[in-house]
C-alpha cells in the first residue's frame, strides 16, 4: 500500500469545527439504522455452543469484538455499547456468567487515538455502573494498523463490526493519473478504464479484506459492514459520483483563480470505490469464506438528516444543510487534499465546495446510497 495514502486516508481529528467528532450524524444515522443487523448476529453468535453454553453458571468464556476503522468521538464506542448490552442482557436473563470480553478498536496509525482512549477511560465503568457488578470484566485496546491485511491471531473474533469504511480503497488504481484529469472519481466523462481500474482494486482490496477476516473470526463468527455504495449498476450513477465530483470542481475553480497548480489538480483522484449490492456479492461468493445473511441498502442524506423526513416538517434550509454536508465530507476527505493542495488553501476550498451542494441541493436529491452486509464464517475443512 503506497505510504502517502496510509498516512492521510484518515478523519480529522480533535474536536475542531472541522473534525470528524463534531461531524459524524451521518455514520450515527448509519449506525442506528443497522442496529437490529448488529443485534441479531451478536445474538447468533451467543447461541452457539462455544460461547453460549446453556445455563452454564461456573465456566466463564471469553468474548473477541472488533470495530474496525472506529476514528474517534461519539460514534467511536457506540457499536461496541449496544454489542455489550446485548450480551449481558442474553447472560443475565439465563442466569449464565457473564463471559470475559476482549474489545479491540482498530484504525490506521494516523487516526487520533488520543481522543478515543480519553473516551474508553470511563466506558467500562460506565457499563459497569449501568448494569451491576454482574457484567464481567471488560479489557478494550487500540489496534493501529491497516484491515488490509492481518490485525489479530487465528480464532480470536467472534464479532466484527466496520462502518464507512471499506469504501476506501488500499490506494489510487495504479495507472489512472493521466487517463482521469479533471476528475477526483469516476464521473460520465472517465474513460472505461478508470472505471474498470477502480472496480478491479476494490476487488483486489475486498477480497484481501475476507481473506484476513476469515483467519481471525472463529468458525460460526459474525461480521456487519455498513460502506457507502450505489443502488444502480451504472458506476457514474449520480447517487454514488455527485459529491466528489462537486469536490473536483470546486478544486478546479481555484485552478483557474491560481491558488492549485493545474498539474497537481489533474494528478489527484480519491481512494474511493462505492459498490453495487451486486459486485459486494460476486466477490463475497468468489472469496468463499462466508454466507451472507442480509445485504441491503438504506440512504442517508449529505447532512445526516434522514431523507424519509415529512416534507412539511421543520427541516434545516438550504444554507444551513450544506454548511453540514460540507464540514461532514471535509472531516473525512481534508487529510487527503491537504497533502496535495497544501493546508492553507483548506478553507477557501471547502468554502466553494459548500457553495456548489447548495447550488446541487436546490435542484436534486443529496443522499447517499449506503450498503450493510451481515454475514457468517463458514466452517472450514478440517
Amino acid at each position: 500500500m503506497d505510504q502517502v495514502i496510509i498516512r492521510n486516508v484518515h478523519m480529522n481529528g480533535g474536536t475542531s469545527e472541522t473534525s470528524y467528532s463534531a461531524n459524524s450524524s451521518v455514520q450515527k444515522r448509519a449506525i442506528l439504522i443497522t442496529r437490529p443487523i448488529v443485534e441479531e448476529a451478536t445474538l447468533n453468535v451467543l447461541s452457539k455452543s462455544y460461547i453460549f453454553a446453556a445455563k452454564s453458571k461456573l465456566k466463564r468464556t471469553t468474548i473477541g469484538i472488533a470495530e474496525l476503522d472506529c476514528a474517534s468521538g461519539p460514534n467511536a464506542l457506540l457499536v461496541v455499547s449496544h454489542i455489550l448490552e446485548t450480551i449481558y442482557n442474553k447472560h443475565y436473563r439465563s442466569g449464565s456468567v457473564m463471559p470475559e470480553i476482549l474489545v479491540f478498536l482498530n484504525d490506521l496509525p494516523g487516526n487520533d487515538f488520543n481522543t478515543l482512549f480519553k473516551d474508553v477511560g470511563s466506558f467500562c465503568d460506565e457499563l459497569r455502573r449501568s448494569n451491576g457488578d454482574g457484567f464481567g470484566p471488560c479489557f478494550v485496546a487500540g489496534i493501529p494498523g491497516t484491515f488490509y491485511g492481518r490485525l489479530f491471531p487465528s480464532d480470536t473474533l467472534h464479532i466484527v463490526h466496520s462502518s464507512y469504511s471499506l469504501q476506501w480503497l488500499s490506494q489510487v488504481p495504479q495507472g489512472i493519473e493521466k487517463s482521469n484529469k479533471g476528475n477526483f472519481y469516476i464521473t460520465k466523462s472517465s474513460p472505461p478504464s478508470v472505471i474498470t481500474a477502480y472496480l478491479n482494486q476494490f476487488k483486489k482490496d475486498f477480497r484481501v479484506f475476507l481473506e484476513c477476516r476469515s483467519e481471525e473470526l472463529v468458525n460460526g463468527g459474525r461480521m456487519v459492514l455498513t460502506l457507502v455504495g450505489r443502488s444502480r449498476s451504472d458506476p457514474t450513477s449520480k447517487d454514488c459520483c455527485s459529491f466528489w465530483e462537486l469536490l473536483a470542481l470546486s478544486a478546479h475553480d481555484m485552478v483557474l483563480q491560481g491558488a492549485i497548480e493545474k498539474e497537481k489538480f489533474d494528478l489527484f483522484n480519491i481512494p474511493n470505490y462505492f459498490p453495487s449490492p451486486e459486485e459486494v456479492k460476486s466477490i463475497i461468493l468468489c472469496e468463499g469464506s462466508f454466507t451472507t445473511n442480509q445485504l441491503e441498502t438504506f440512504h442517508v442524506n449529505w447532512d445526516g438528516s434522514d431523507p424519509k423526513e415529512n416534507a412539511n416538517s421543520v427541516t434545516r434550509n438550504k444554507l444551513e444543510s450544506s454548511h453540514y454536508a460540507a464540514n461532514i465530507l471535509r472531516a473525512v476527505s481534508e487529510p487527503l487534499l491537504a497533502n496535495q493542495f497544501g493546508e492553507e488553501i483548506m478553507d477557501k476550498l471547502y468554502g466553494r465546495f459548500r457553495e456548489r451542494i447548495a447550488e446541487y441541493a436546490a435542484k436534486g436529491k443529496t443522499e447517499f446510497t449506503n450498503l450493510v452486509i451481515s454475514m457468517t464464517k463458514m466452517e472450514k475443512d478440517l
